[in-house]
């Protein structure tokens, strides 16, 4: 059953395609200027701005602070030049097109989603993990007075021991109200449940 849906899933979209072939070729070309776009932002932005003397610095010149600041600089200048203007194009061409559709063909699109099951799929992504324990290694390399070091002031095992200290302090940080926590809990309610 799931691979005729899986199958007519693909017919479905091949006549979609040609039907509205036009549409698709724009939607494929704005595709491909939106990541022109962002690589020629990212080499614009390497070559002017004055975190990385403009392209200029070698790994020794850089510090954590001027990484954190050069991700966030480069995040919003791709968001101003590049990701509102694709967000507009495609929402007010999306709008313009689906207002365009005669009734029947939206319908048809109504109907193939009222259809579909929806099931949660695994990405494979961290969870943020990541992002977070970036966010505590910044707060802690600031702690310890190193957040303008340049990385070559020292080995770079130093920065790696500093990343397994950072994940001990999180895990005595959130790990001992946790198991405090846990502890109360089976005390004050699961012992009271098991007699």
């Amino acid at each position: 059953m799931e691979n005729k849906n899986e199958l007519s899933d693909e017919v479905f979209w091949k006549k979609k395609i040609k039907e509205h072939y036009k549409t698709f070729i724009v939607i494929i070309i704005a595709g491909v200027c939106a990541i022109i776009g962002m690589l020629l932002v990212l080499f614009w932005f390497m070559q002017t701005s004055p975190i990385g003397g403009q392209g200029s610095w070698s790994f020794n010149d850089w510090s954590l602070m001027h990484v954190v600041c050069f991700i966030i600089l480069l995040i919003l200048w791709e968001l101003l030049f590049v990701g509102i203007p694709v967000a507009l194009f495609f929402g007010v061409g999306g709008y313009i097109w689906w207002n365009r559709l005669s009734e029947e063909k939206k319908q048809e699109f109504r109907d193939r989603e009222k259809k579909k099951t929806h099931r949660a799929r695994d990405a494979g992504g961290g969870g943020g993990f990541g992002l977070f324990m970036f966010i505590a290694y910044c707060v802690y390399m600031a702690v310890q007075g190193y957040y303008d070091v340049s990385f070559g002031t020292f080995p770079y095992s130093f920065w790696i021991y500093s990343w397994f200290l950072t994940l001990m302090w999180i895990l005595i940080v959130l790990g001992i109200p946790a198991c405090l926590i846990l502890l109360i809990v089976y005390l004050t309610v699961w012992r009271k449940r098991s007699k």
